[in-house]
């Protein structure tokens, strides 16, 4: 049976959304009318559904994952994704043991045992030659916001496996011009960077901006504050790892509005952590801006998700365009891609316009890169 052949760094909640998400998805994968296959923006992504997927390698740090199979691993502590398929998917591949490098923020050892990292003595593996023994064909990121290095290694353990990159992490690689030529070199594509969630706080935040552009009126001020209970926010209380994803959130909203706000009048970050939310994340957003007689408009929205499968809804399309691009050989970072479903692409579009190319993407013949 043909499959895509997946690998996926960072066994967290994320990580856990998306194998389930999977197994969901496999119980009806020829409908086109059930509620099985209500959340996805693509059933068939240039001849590849959900159900292709198969995650053939997985890495992480923590002893309570590491040598455990992935259907295990995927529900081990800390994580506390929402349980989606109503069983766990089938044992499937060991997690082998990555490197640590600056993946794990002291902070992270110093919480309650189900809730911060307890990071195994195992030996790391050769991530390359891992990548290789199983033949995995695209991999996805999914370490935690900060971990600079360890992204870094694992896109260069990509490229030297021979690997497609999807980097769900606010590390700017794809958007890197070269890191993005040297995929382009290696006859790789690379999707990236840090993953927009299906309907999370960027993506309206930016619907909201373009609705008041498209309208005639001005934003003056608006600000997004999040939290949530997951490892993500928690590991986020460490503020010298949350600077890229603040410059990422940022500059995902200022990029929609042609009267750029200055630094004192726009505020976007993750607030705090808040463990009895669990996986949860509420967002609250507002803006405060003028219309038609320089009249005063002021919005404010309160949006609840579950984080990890909003961000599964986002990966388990990437993941296929990955795919459809090594079919396909198109190389180097995937601009209409990228743009539609990350917060730092390497190119900027309105919602609409990304939409539009990655319906080009699927219909356009092998000798037309998008």
């Amino acid at each position: 049976m043909r499959a895509i052949k997946l690998a996926i760094a960072g066994v967290g909640n994320c990580a856990s959304a998306l194998v389930q998400g999977i197994q969901f998805y496999r119980r009806n994968p020829d409908s086109r009318s059930t509620l099985d296959n209500l959340g996805l923006m693509h059933l068939d992504i240039g001849g590849w559904g959900p159900s292709d997927i198969e995650v053939v390698a997985a890495f992480d740090v923590d002893s309570r994952k590491v040598g455990k199979p992935l259907g295990e691993a995927i529900f081990a502590k800390p994580n506390c994704a929402c349980v989606i398929a109503p069983t766990s998917p089938a044992p499937g591949c060991p997690v082998r043991m990555g490197p640590v490098l600056d993946g794990v923020a002291p902070h992270m050892l110093d919480y309650p045992e189900n809730d911060a990292f307890r990071i195994s003595t195992a030996e790391p593996v050769d991530v390359t030659a891992e990548l290789r023994r199983t033949a995995a064909e695209i991999l996805v990121c999914y370490l935690p916001t900060g971990a600079d290095n360890a992204v870094k290694h694992y896109a260069q353990c990509a490229l030297d496996a021979g690997v497609a990159f999807v980097n769900c992490v606010p590390v700017f690689v794809a958007s890197d011009p070269e890191w993005a030529r040297r995929f382009a070199e290696a006859r790789l594509p690379i999707i990236g960077d840090d993953v927009k969630s299906q309907l999370g706080a960027t993506v309206l935040h930016r619907v909201i901006a373009d609705l008041f552009e498209d309208r005639g009126c001005r934003v003056d001020r608006t600000y997004q504050l999040n939290v949530g209970g997951n490892t993500d926010f928690l590991n986020m209380k460490a503020s010298e790892r949350i600077v890229s994803k603040k410059i990422s959130k940022t500059e995902a909203v200022q990029s929609r509005m042609t009267n750029r706000l200055e630094a004192a009048s726009i505020h976007i970050a993750p607030s705090d952590y808040v463990r009895w939310q669990g996986d949860n994340k509420v967002a609250f957003i507002r803006v405060e801006g003028r219309g038609y007689g320089s009249l005063p408009i002021e919005l404010d929205i309160r949006l609840s998700v579950q984080d990890s499968a909003n961000s599964a809804g986002v990966v388990i399309d990437c993941v296929r365009f990955a795919k459809l691009a090594l079919d396909r050989e198109w190389f180097g970072a995937l601009d209409a891609v990228s743009a539609r479903y990350m917060k730092s692409p390497p190119v900027e579009m309105p919602e609409s316009d990304a939409r539009r190319h990655c319906e080009d993407f699927l219909r356009a013949s092998s000798s037309t890169p998008c």
